[in-house]
């Protein structure tokens, strides 16, 4: 399954158009006052907005969020990992001949460094989902701090799976300006999602995987998570890839990550 793996060339892009459209807000209210001025600003800070809270925007960098397939297969995705769930969910996808990518955060990889070893060993992939999942302030993290938790990240998971990760998936989606030029220096490619049932909250199975499977289509990302408080991600997993056999997809991998 090919898949465009773009890490950022332009990292600091977005800098130049930010001043430029303040400078065009600045002339438009000196021209026709406040009362276009102001929906002006408002307008261009909810686009730089977007751009941080949406999964799929590309405003700051690029992002894949679907694969280009016409073939009925689709690329697993599972967040937050390592967890008590790994090695369940590892069997489950043995039993289905289904690959994934685990996105580990890396300071709960080197707590259990069997377990992503072990990811890697029965091949499937392994992505940078940060250092220590900053999850509420993740956003809102200035560059130095952005900066270490990708490349703690990328050096802690080289180091235990013998492999750098060539994937990155932002904490809870969010993309602020100062992600893409660690990523560009990682040689890191940012991956969003086409399909996912919330079940990293979500407890209901039958909701999670019913969710899914409305978004599925050739090429889709599907977003999981595995060590959610409910207890129920390893469940949710066997019966989507239940779902999926049935469906008559396949779950791969992108073809550069195929041991």
């Amino acid at each position: 399954m090919h898949a465009p793996h773009r890490p950022p060339r332009h990292p600091h892009a977005w800098l130049p158009l930010l001043l430029l459209s303040q400078l065009l807000v600045a002339g438009i209210w000196w021209r026709w006052g406040w009362g276009v001025g102001l929906p002006s600003m408002l307008a261009t800070h909810a686009l730089a907005w977007w751009g941080v809270l949406a999964p799929g925007a590309a405003l700051y960098g690029p992002v894949l969020a679907r694969l280009p397939t016409q073939d009925r297969e689709v690329w697993l995705t599972i967040d937050d990992g390592p967890s008590e769930d790994t090695a369940a969910i590892l069997d489950l996808l043995d039993a289905h001949g289904a690959k994934a990518t685990f996105f580990l955060v890396g300071d709960r990889a080197a707590a259990r460094p069997e377990l992503a070893r072990e990811i890697a060993r029965r091949g499937h992939g392994i992505g940078n989902h940060s250092a220590t999942h900053p999850q509420a302030w993740f956003w809102a993290l200035g560059p130095g701090r952005m900066l270490r938790e990708i490349e703690d990240a990328q050096r802690q998971l080289t180091a235990i799976a013998g492999r750098a990760p060539r994937w990155f998936r932002s904490v809870v989606g969010h993309t602020n300006p100062f992600v893409h030029a660690p990523l560009r220096r990682a040689g890191l490619a940012r991956v969003a999602w086409s399909a996912r049932g919330f079940d990293a909250v979500q407890g209901d199975v039958d909701k999670v995987v019913s969710a899914i499977e409305r978004d599925l289509a050739p090429g889709a990302i599907v977003l999981l998570h595995e060590g959610a408080p409910h207890g129920r991600n390893v469940e949710m997993i066997g019966r989507l890839l239940q779902r999926l056999d049935a469906l008559d997809y396949r779950a791969t991998l992108p073809d550069g990550d195929r041991g």
